[in-house]
């Protein structure tokens, strides 16, 4: 780096320690004409592009960023956080192949590697780099409870409960621990967790996620031992603790989504004039706890169809299209009818290609995806949807006794879920008015209670013959990091099926208002 150099990259240090990113941006830029190599300077303005709301040129300098990196460790693990950000998985793979992150035996930098890897749902090689942390001397709650976490997507559930139980001796207010271990088994009188939970209750900090956390693993508990009054005050207050920490606006998203079904009307949505080579997409969507799991996996028993879980991997080529860092919302939306939709499909399948593994299919198990259903369907027509349906009261019933950290803040209060469910429904009816035939819906009941013929239904729609066998869950081995980790390693059952008439009294409010009129 010569004088000049030397100048421009202190003055940048500078606007950046006073907050003054416009002027650090302008430094940096002209620093990296005559520094093209210089990858901390790349990130940085990556950095700042994606604060800006500037994918693509987030997306750019992280590419620049990866062109120029030594075989440096940490500075590698941060160039793939910023592709995978950007939404260039493939290149986030090919820096996580670097042979000096096979080499070290930095901590961090396997730990960030195992992160990684679990963003990308590589949860077999997540977990492997969770055991070389250990092995290269790392301890502590928080690592104990992410192997643990592990351990559950990879259906080793024995050795989770070890794992998670060592993060509580170490940790006793780790409250996600807590709920893990109360979902891993059912609880019995003489096996329980409950007077601990008591103990710790007194030592977490009220109202903070441990605590609602520990509310949770108390619920479960409860309803396991059949003390359901006690276990509904448990998870009531648990759902209140998580709602406080929210401001939710229920009208904005009413609003969002009316909006969204006047933009996508059927002109947009006709299908991209454009046949995309290659192994194709079979989305699952639906109500988070509807049973997409319950299907994905069913499907992963196919020969043609490889199962690969939840990815956020259209939503990533959403936001790259539109330079946007939002999925969904009111920029989304004027962005929308001028969007390149054959760019988008060409991007989600680029980047996704991998997954299928050489198989014909693949499935992309995203509940929320009905949000963008029709922009999966007009990006690429090839594409099949499937949308699993559930009973209102269970399915809303089902998000509210589960804990989905801070990602959806509806879920924790009767009124404001019931709400968010009649925008879902009327979002899909606009889906199959505007998409005569492009989505299937998949009756929850009918697949747990005849999974075979419910599955020959599902093929026949996917353009796939039926196989003997697949209709038995036990068959899937493979890892899954959803709530349902340890659920669906058992047979298909009708267990959760009017589960929600345990609690009908108090559930009341719900049936009144998902009764409302539109």
């Amino acid at each position: 780096m010569n004088t000049s150099s030397e100048r421009h990259w202190n003055r940048a240090q500078r606007y950046l320690a006073e907050g003054n990113f416009d002027a650090a941006r302008t430094v940096l830029e002209s620093f990296v004409q005559h520094n093209p190599q210089h990858t901390h300077a790349h990130l940085i303005l990556g950095d700042i592009a994606w604060q800006d709301d500037r994918v693509r040129d987030s997306a750019r300098h992280a590419h620049a960023a990866a062109a120029a990196m030594p075989a440096d460790p940490e500075i590698i693990v941060a160039v793939s956080s910023a592709l995978l950000r950007a939404g260039e998985v493939v290149a986030t793979r090919a820096c996580l192949a670097h042979p000096a992150l096979a080499a070290t035996r930095s901590v961090p930098a396997i730990l960030h590697i195992a992160g990684l890897r679990g963003m990308l749902n590589e949860n077999a090689e997540a977990l492997a780099q969770f055991d070389r942390a250990v092995a290269a001397g790392a301890d502590g709650p928080d690592l104990r409870f992410q192997r643990g976490a592990q351990l559950i997507f990879n259906g080793r559930l024995p050795e989770a409960e070890r794992e998670l139980l060592e993060c509580v001796r170490q940790n006793p207010r780790h409250g996600r621990a807590w709920q893990e271990l109360s979902r891993l088994r059912k609880q019995t009188p003489a096996a329980n967790h409950l007077a601990e939970l008591a103990r710790v209750t007194a030592l977490v900090q009220p109202g903070s996620y441990e605590h609602a956390s520990i509310e949770f693993a108390r619920y479960k508990e409860l309803e396991d031992l059949g003390r359901d009054d006690e276990a509904w005050a448990a998870l009531a207050h648990g759902n209140a603790l998580m709602y406080a920490r929210h401001k939710h606006d229920p009208a904005h998203t009413e609003r969002l989504f009316a909006d969204l079904a006047r933009v996508c009307d059927s002109a947009l949505l006709r299908p991209a004039d454009v046949v995309h080579a290659g192994s194709q997409p079979i989305f699952i969507i639906g109500m988070p706890r509807s049973g997409t799991t319950v299907l994905d996996r069913l499907l992963g028993n196919h020969t043609q169809i490889a199962s690969v879980g939840e990815l956020d991997d259209f939503g990533k080529q959403v936001r790259w299209v539109a330079d946007h860092t939002a999925t969904l919302d009111d920029a989304i939306l004027e962005r929308l009818p001028h969007m390149d939709f054959v760019e988008l499909g060409r991007r989600y399948l680029e980047q996704t290609q991998w997954r299928a593994a050489g198989k014909p299919f693949y499935t992309d198990k995203l509940p929320r995806n009905w949000m963008l259903a029709g922009v999966i369907a007009r990006a690429l027509p090839q594409a099949r949807i499937l949308h699993m349906v559930r009973d209102p009261m269970d399915v809303c019933f089902s998000n509210f006794r589960a804990l989905f950290a801070d990602a959806f803040a509806h879920i924790y209060d009767l009124e404001a879920l019931a709400s968010h469910y009649r925008v879902y429904q009327r979002t899909m009816a606009h889906w199959h008015q505007a998409m005569p035939g492009r989505i299937l819906d998949v009756a929850y009941a009918d697949l747990v209670q005849d999974p075979e013929n419910a599955l020959r239904r599902v093929l026949a729609f996917c353009g796939l013959p039926w196989e003997n066998g697949c209709a038995d869950l036990t068959r899937n081995r493979s890892a899954v990091n959803t709530l349902s980790a340890a659920q669906v390693r058992e047979p298909v059952h009708r267990r959760f099926v009017d589960s929600w008439r345990r609690y009908e009294k108090q559930l009341a409010p719900l049936a009144r208002a998902l009764a409302l009129p539109d």
